[in-house]
């Protein structure tokens, strides 16, 4: 059986975000300083407090400084790395 290959563009979709900073705290749907007991003792340890914690559609994410925090089109939130967010998204004017 062959099958056709297309190719498509994603819909253009506005999003509202904000870049995380630990010194922000709890802001966002961020929890920070995560507890230990999210991730173990020794990753807590090795992060120093320095990592905030999110609940996404998915489960639980790390969220690093300087993380953008996505709200999608459903109201879900999610991190997103500073550089992939660079690539994906651009700022709009309203």
């Amino acid at each position: 059986m062959k099958i056709k290959v297309c190719k498509a563009r994603k819909k253009p979709v506005i999003i509202e975000c904000f870049q995380w900073k630990r010194s922000m705290g709890n802001v966002g749907g961020v929890q920070y300083p995560y507890h230990s007991n999210v991730l173990g003792t020794d990753f807590h340890k090795l992060h120093k407090r320095k990592c905030g914690w999110i609940e996404t559609l998915e489960g639980g994410h790390i969220v690093s400084e300087g993380d953008w925090i996505i709200t999608g089109i459903k109201g879900e939130k999610y991190p997103c790395k500073d550089n992939i967010f660079k690539e994906t998204y651009e700022f709009i004017e309203e």
